[in-house]
């Protein structure tokens, strides 16, 4: 072999190798929906890893490949587990290839769609005598049915996503919600905070008086990626499937929600005005962020999937 081609070969490894190492953890900030949207109107947020899949909804481990990564959130009333996994196309389609996500759905198609795939993986987890009750293990799959993401993208290395893998399946997985100091955006805190990138995130103690909000964490990450340009932000659309509901409003901070949601500000207004300016004040200051003039892309079910079996979301 010649030194030419010697030396293609050994650049064509590390371009490769180099290629492969990467992924990226990502905010999936989730849009509220239905009822709980009129009087809780912050959202949900989970954590998508292309580079971590799951072995049962409980248990992680490193995806193999062409395998598009899982999304890992904390639940309220979804057995009695704290967080679960679930691979990246269910958790948003209820469908395991981006070719059979409907253009449209109605009521009926979805919950066919979710009990499908709950027959079919997550039996173990959620058993027919639980799915019979009034649990919520339906959030677990098809949740683009429901509502628009906006995710916010950063990279990350092996060896923090093995760390990641470790902690989770080592670690108690038993019931812990709470709305105010166990919520899904305390665990997606957590996992950043812990695995990836330390001291990323935190709470927002004026705009959202210390309650930990799935629009603050993305807010965290946003910042946090600005200010350190080698963890490559990005950020991009998911969009809500039409058909099973109407389009969902926008994921709000807890003061911003007193200001904007009629039905808190009006009668704070009559019963004290200052208390309306005091809160504006505060979310202005402290508070403010659009997720979505952060996202320079919308990604449709299949380009989605081209992107994650590449392991990294690279929107450049």
């Amino acid at each position: 072999m010649t030194l030419r081609l010697v030396c293609l070969a050994l650049l064509w490894l590390l371009c490769g190798s180099s290629s492969r190492a990467a992924a990226d953890v990502v905010l999936l900030l989730a849009e509220p929906y239905g009822r709980a949207a009129g009087f809780n109107p912050t959202g949900h947020v989970g954590v998508y890893l292309t580079r971590v899949c799951a072995d049962t909804p409980t248990s992680l481990r490193r995806c193999r490949d062409g395998e598009v990564g899982a999304v890992v959130s904390r639940y309220n009333k979804v057995g009695d587990f704290d967080w679960a996994a679930v691979p990246l196309l269910p958790y948003l389609y209820g469908v395991t290839q981006a070719a059979d996500v409907p253009v449209t759905t109605t009521p009926a198609d979805v919950r066919a769609l979710r009990e499908a795939y709950r027959q079919a993986h997550l039996r173990d987890l959620i058993p027919d005598d639980v799915a019979t009750r009034h649990q919520r293990w339906w959030q677990l799959i098809g949740a683009a049915y429901d509502r628009q993401f906006v995710a916010i993208s950063v990279t990350t290395t092996a060896a923090q996503d093995d760390r990641l893998i470790e902690a989770l399946n080592a670690g108690e997985n038993r019931h812990r919600f709470n709305v105010l100091f166990r919520n899904c955006a305390d665990f997606a805190r957590d996992v950043i905070n812990d695995h990836y990138y330390p001291g990323a995130l935190g709470n927002n103690l004026i705009a959202d008086l210390g309650v930990t909000t799935p629009k603050q964490v993305a807010r965290a990450l946003a910042r946090y990626g600005r200010r350190h340009v080698d963890v490559d932000l990005t950020a991009f659309v998911i969009p809500q499937v039409p058909g099973h509901r109407p389009p969902s409003p926008r994921a709000r901070g807890v003061l911003e929600s007193f200001l904007r949601v009629k039905k808190y500000s009006i009668p704070l207004a009559a019963v004290q005005p200052w208390v309306p300016v005091g809160l504006a004040a505060g979310y202005l200051t402290t508070g403010r962020f659009n997720p979505h003039r952060l996202a320079t892309h919308t990604l449709a079910p299949e380009d989605l999937e081209r992107q994650a079996r590449q392991g990294v979301i690279d929107l450049r």
